[in-house]
């Protein structure tokens, strides 16, 4: 009886408001809450991967603008039309560099200078991507347990020492490329769809537990085949992996059998496109965007990567300016063979931006 009493109070009590509140309870209107704020879309990003710099910087390399003015590379990035950095993580790096301490020193200066920041765990010592997922060596004869806990206490560590420096990444990518998944052999998507998804899932959860905020994406390469997209994201979400963004590597030359020739045929095109689509319909099945996070031509086809680099940023952006498609990062645009051998750089022989990199001024 002391129940049912409390509840007819709590009744009457709950109609009085409705009056005061000028709804007299004779009315079909239902009080609704208001809803919650949408989520305000970010702007699409114009991204380099610089992973490279404080080693290049090591090394006594140098940079400059166009104009010949010495600048140090992460400002040098935002001069020329960058407004986001994406950085590398190994987990024990044999000299350092893209260890914990070289990443957190690279984004505090990107930080100051307001820039917006990728993190990218390799989950490995060294290279991570489609041909090699090596395990670190210090989690070699780890069980599939003991390697999502691995996981998990790295990416909180990394992530907790740049929340230290109050520096917030707006992204965090858990793994590398993983087209066939990754820390093979026990993460290997092709046997082992259900162990990599697990590995993912301890990512995601870690990276939620530091920056709740942050988007966590999933990272394949070669951003033209809807084939391989398909069957890695369906068989995350079969087995419970979770993912904000889709990322996507796209690099034109890996496509062309006679680069000469493919290019004076507009090769660079038919790949832009095809990429394109799959970031549509990517977004559309999956109701997540798609960032593509590394992007690179031979550093001496200057023309020919700005061509490209501009037909990629404009249908990128068509797509909802950043809702389908939320950026495009340029993979470590500050190097060139001199340095290093890479090729698919955009800095020419004296450490000068080529005309290439002027597609993201745009």
């Amino acid at each position: 009886m002391r129940k049912i009493l409390l509840l007819t109070a709590m009744a009457v009590s709950a109609m009085l408001a409705a009056s005061c509140n000028g709804n007299n309870g004779n009315n079909n209107e239902e009080h609704n809450p208001e809803p919650p704020a949408p989520e305000v879309q970010a702007a699409f990003a114009k991204g380099a991967d610089i992973g490279w710099a404080t080693e290049m910087a090591g090394d006594g390399i140098k940079f400059y603008n166009a104009a010949g003015e010495e600048r140090e590379c992460t400002a040098l990035m935002k001069e020329l039309g960058f407004d986001a950095v994406r950085y590398r993580v190994w987990v024990n790096p044999a000299e350092g560099w893209c260890g914990k301490e070289d990443v957190v020193a690279k984004a505090r200066i990107a930080k100051d200078l307001g820039m917006r920041i990728m993190i990218n765990f390799h989950y490995s010592d060294s290279w991570a991507d489609p041909s090699k997922q090596y395990k670190p060596a210090a989690w070699e004869d780890y069980s599939l347990e003991q390697l999502c806990q691995a996981v998990m206490d790295h990416t909180r560590d990394v992530l907790s020492a740049l929340n230290d420096e109050d520096i917030t990444p707006e992204w965090v990518q858990v793994g590398n490329e993983t087209s066939n998944g990754m820390l093979w052999e026990t993460g290997k998507a092709d046997p082992n769809m259900a162990n990599y998804a697990m590995l993912t899932a301890a990512g995601y959860k870690a990276v939620k537990e530091i920056f709740p905020k942050a988007k966590v994406i999933v990272h394949l390469d070669h951003g033209d085949r809807p084939d391989l997209y398909n069957w890695i994201f369906d068989g995350l979400k079969a087995n419970g992996a979770e993912w904000d963004m889709i990322g996507m590597s796209l690099y034109p030359e890996y496509y062309a059998h006679d680069i000469e020739s493919d290019y004076q045929k507009g090769e660079y095109v038919r790949v832009t496109d095809a990429a394109v689509s799959n970031a549509l319909a990517l977004y559309q099945k999956y109701g997540t965007p798609v960032m593509i996070t590394e992007v690179g031509m031979t550093w001496s086809k200057v023309d020919e990567s700005y061509a490209f680099l501009s037909e990629l940023l404009a249908k990128a952006r068509a797509l909802g300016d950043g809702k389908a498609c939320a950026g495009v990062f340029y993979w470590e645009p500050e190097s060139n063979p001199v340095w290093g051998g890479y090729a698919k750089g955009a800095f020419d022989e004296n450490f000068r931006p080529t005309k290439a990199l002027d597609a993201f001024k745009n």
